[in-house]
Parts: structure tokens; sequence; C-alpha cells
């Protein structure tokens, strides 16, 4: 029997920690095996191997307790603890936790009062309107279920990859790769290159000397699980993680066809082989052929390629058929991360951070900042560990005292106020006047209409003490949809009343996406980067944020916070207040 890929073993833990949830087990043993689930994931080593070494405890989440559990699953094929309890359920109820707003303990309720025991129940009880007849179900959670079915979230669809995980993993090969004798150049191509919130795989495209020596040696990489040829000087293979791999390799002369080819994107491309034909030229992976004399040019570079169709070099993060390739399009000179002079959203322990205010604060001075603001989470945020309304008054003394002796770097005392439903900040006037700076997101009550999402939004930025609004859609790339917004009401009073709009460099975040970021920025919105970071290690995450700027095809003089504290300082309606 072959080993279980790390994939299975990561969804055996997931299972098993349904499983338990449902027999209304403790939460922390819960959680352990959710922990254990996304540390098997992402996990870039073989977890069976390491179990068979005895040295799978060295992986974070994994104790005595799981590893003899990874023993019997590479032993037996199972897991006895998930036996037992799939016998006390039926087999489908666990398929009902896919479905947005239903976790364990809400499907064994729906189980319990309903009998609803697969996916064909629970739309057939929605399509009834018996969903509501159970406290906590309403009318709106049936439409939520029938919009969900409609949409196809119930069909088990391939799993994506965020960002930073991609290049993690893509930047390893690459080095193993450009170990090989016959390696000239390897490089990471795709919607990685393009700075992609997420990818479905990997496209990794590299020049040789001996193509076909290269592409077989992806087969050796101690991270790659199977592989196997695809073709001519080609290989695909599969991490232990279950990301797809997709390797070709060329002669050195071929290099930039390949690499542009693969970078796309698909619709870039297209558009791209669409001017080449008026021009009489045909573009490949191979080169780019003219018509008229049979003759194939090959490119070393990919700025050869776009200058033999007439064009200027076109950063991989803006090709994506957003005008890039209209004539009279202006390759702008793109934002970089040493642009950023301030972040105006992070977090402390004085709620859910992992860092006192002065140590992001000492943090955010080494990493070259010029100002912050210290942001902990309002009284109604809903996930504990808030900030009191007397809590605040405390947090303006302590803040106030690091920015009198801290050299180099201004700390504004501020806060992440939850937008309550009605629109209001969840601090009095009162208090909030005394700040230096507010953003404001909503973090509750995410069940409402678009047409009272909207409202909500605009009755906050409307607010004279409210300076931002934080990840304005609340999506969570891969995990949670965006609720329904009117953007283009919400970036017209944004522009009118002078209230910025962040991009939330969170990398399963990033909100506002590059597409609103740049319809935002159209309307005449401000718009910041911030980290939202919840410890030091994540003031880097700044990266991300200027990866959607830079898709948004933002210049530094786009990004409000890349000035200096005396031109920035004077834009926050605290300032004007």
């Amino acid at each position: 029997m072959p080993d279980p890929s790390n994939a299975t073993i990561a969804a055996a833990f997931d299972e098993l920690g349904d499983l338990y949830e449902l027999d209304g087990a403790v939460v922390h043993r819960v959680v352990a095996y959710r922990n254990a689930a996304k540390a098997v994931r992402d996990a870039p080593m073989s977890i069976a191997a390491l179990t068979r070494e005895g040295k799978v405890t060295t992986l974070p989440g994994i104790g005595r307790t799981l590893e003899e559990k990874l023993r019997a699953l590479l032993e037996t094929g199972t897991i006895p603890a998930a036996e037992k309890l799939r016998a006390k359920f039926p087999p489908g109820l666990i398929d009902l936790t896919r479905l947005p707003g239903l976790g364990p303990k809400r499907a064994r309720r729906l189980f319990d009062e309903l009998n609803i025991d697969s996916l064909d129940a629970l739309k057939t009880a929605a399509e009834g309107q018996r969903l509501r007849s159970v406290k906590g179900f309403g009318p709106k959670f049936e439409e939520s279920v029938l919009e969900a079915f409609a949409s196809g979230v119930a069909e088990k669809a391939t799993p994506r990859v965020l960002l930073p995980r991609a290049i993690e993993l893509a930047d390893a090969i690459v080095s193993e790769l450009e170990r090989h004798p016959a390696a000239v150049r390897v490089e990471v191509a795709g919607g990685v290159r393009r700075l992609a919130d997420s990818v479905k795989d990997l496209d990794i495209v590299a020049s040789a000397t001996d193509p076909a020596a290269l592409a077989a040696a992806l087969a050796d990489i101690d991270l790659i699980e199977s592989a196997g040829n695809s073709g001519p000087n080609a290989a695909r293979a599969r991490t232990h993680n279950g990301v797809s791999i997709d390797l070709r390799v060329v002669e050195p002369d071929q290099f930039g066809n390949l690499l542009q080819h693969f970078t796309g994107s698909k619709n870039h491309n297209m558009r791209l082989r669409e001017r080449a034909v008026r021009k009489g030229l045909h573009v490949s992976e191979y080169g780019i052929t003219d018509d008229a004399t049979g003759e194939t040019l090959r490119c070393e570079t990919e700025e050869a390629v776009y200058e033999r169709l007439g064009l200027p070099y076109i950063p991989p993060e803006l090709r994506e058929d957003r005008g890039e390739l209209d004539p009279g399009f202006v390759i702008p000179e793109l934002i970089v991360q040493e642009d950023l002079k301030g972040d105006l959203h992070m977090h402390t322990i004085a709620s859910d951070g992992r860092n006192t205010a002065e140590e992001m604060a000492r943090a955010a001075l080494e990493r070259g900042l010029e100002y912050i603001a210290i942001t902990d989470h309002s009284a109604t945020h809903g996930f504990g560990n808030d900030v009191s309304p007397d809590g605040l008054k405390r947090q303006i003394e302590l803040v106030r005292g690091i920015n009198d002796r801290l050299d180099g770097i201004e700390v504004l005392v501020g806060t992440e106020t939850n937008i309550l439903p009605d629109g209001a900040p969840d601090y009095d006037d009162e208090l909030l006047q005394q700040l230096d700076w507010v953003v404001a997101s909503v973090h509750t009550s995410f069940g409402i209409s678009s047409a009272e999402m909207t409202k909500r939004v605009i009755t906050a930025i409307e607010h004279p003490y409210i300076d931002c609004i934080g990840h304005l859609t609340g999506r969570k790339i891969e995990s949670r949809k965006p609720y329904e917004l009117d953007t283009d009401a919400i970036f017209a009073a944004a522009a009118k009343h002078g209230t910025m709009l962040e991009i939330n460099s969170a990398p399963d975040r990033r909100d506002l996406s590059d597409v609103h970021a740049r319809a935002a920025h159209a309307a005449g919105v401000t718009i910041i980067i911030n980290t939202d970071a919840h410890g030091a290690n994540t003031l880097s995450n700044s990266r991300w944020g200027i990866a959607t700027a830079r898709r948004a095809a933002f210049t530094k003089a786009a990004i409000a916070n890349t000035q200096p504290w005396s031109t920035f300082g004077p834009l926050r309606k605290h300032a004007r207040a």
C-alpha cells in the first residue's frame, strides 16, 4: 500500500476534527486536529516519511497522540477513532459543513431537529422553507443555501494556493533546479509571477544546455511526491502537499518566448496574438514567426518579444488585459516596497496581537517606517480580547508615552472600531475625538442585504472622526466571499467626505482587491496600504499590499502613505477636525 499524501493525511485530520465537533468534544481537541491538518497540508516534505523515521513530532502541532494516529493510518489505512465516530453519524453529514454558514455544530442541530443528513436533504429543506423553523436559522439563511447550490459551492473544487505559500514552494523548487549542471536559467511563471491572489498550480520555465535532463530532474526533488514526462523537454509533478507543477525547458535562445507565454495571463496573450496577426506575425512559446518570410525569431528575453511586437516591456503584474495593450497606454513606474513611509493598521497584546505597542513601534522603525498607528480592536469586535472604552483611555496614555520617548518615528494612538449595523462606530464621539487615527471595519452582522451593507458603510464614511475604512468587502481569499456592496456608491461617498480606503495587506485579504482599488482611485478616493499586522513579524505583509497596488497599475503617488509624515498627517480627518 503506497504512503498517503500530505493532502490525504490533512483531510483525515480535518474529518476527525469535524467528527469530534459533531460529537460535542471539548474545543481544544477540535482545534488540535484543525491545526494539525493545516500543518500537514502546508508541510513541504512527506509527512508519511517523517512518521516512519520517527521525526513527525518535530512538526509544530503534531504531538505523541497525533503521531499514534498517523502510524495507525500508515499501517491500516484508517484511524480507529474516526471509524468509531463515523459509525455514529450519517456519511453525508460532514458534507453539509462545506456550505457557508454551516459548521459542524449547526449541521448537528439541523440533523437533530430536521433529520437533515446530506446535501440533497439540505437543499430540499431549503426549497421547502423548513430551515427557518430551527432557532438560529431564518429566511436569509435559506436564501444563502440555495444561492450556494446555484453557484456550485457544494461541488468539490481543486483548492487554490495563496500567493505567499505558492511563492515559498516555487522558490524552493526553482532553487533545486538551478543546482542542476544543465540549468542555465530557471524562473517561476504563471499567476505567481503576476502576483495574483492565489493560484491553482505552479508554472516553472527554464533554459538548459540539456533540456531533457533538467526536465527529468524535477522528479528527484524531495518536495515532489510524484512526477512524469508531459512531452518533449517537459514534466508534470505533484508536491507532497498536493500542488501541481508544470515545468517546461527550452534552449537559452528561446527562454524569453517561453517565459512570456507561460506568464500569461490567458486574456493578455490572446490580445497579444490578435495584435501580432494584424502585423503579419504569429506568436507562440517557440518564437515569433513572420508570415511573409516564414522566419521565426527566437528571443532570449521577454523584452525582445515585446520589442518585436512594437510594444514597450509590460511588467507581469499588468498582464491581465485591462488596457495595457491599448494604443497610447503608458507603462507606469509601479510602486515598490521602499516607497511606503507609514502603516496605519496594526494590533498589539491589548487586543489580539502578539507584541506590545512599543515592540511594534520599534519593529516598524527598524523597517524604515516614519509613522504608524496602533489600532487595537474595539469593544464589539466579537472575537474576544477587545478594548473597552476604559481600556482605550489607558491605551491613549500608553501610546502617547511611547511616542514621546521613541525618536525617529511618529506613533499615533488609534483604534479599529467595529462598524455597527446602523453604521455608527462602537465608541462615542468624545472618545474618538481624543485619538489620532480611526480605521473602521465591519466585523459583525455580515448577513444583511447589499443595500443595507452599503448604507451601513456609507454612514461610517460620513462620520467626522473615521479616517479610513478597513478591508472594505470582508473577503477572505479562497475561504469567504466578499459581502455584497454597491462599490460605486461607496467610492463616491469616500471621495466626497475625504475618507480613505485601505488595501489590507493580510495575504488572505488583499482587500481592496486590485480591481476595486483601481476603480476607487479613478473615483478620486485616497488609498493607503496597511498591514493589519498582529505581530512584529507580520509587518512584512505590506509586500502583499504592494503586490495588489502594482496589479492596479499604481505609482508611488497613488498611495497616500508613501508620503512623509509632514504631508500625510494633514490628510487625516482628525487633523482637519
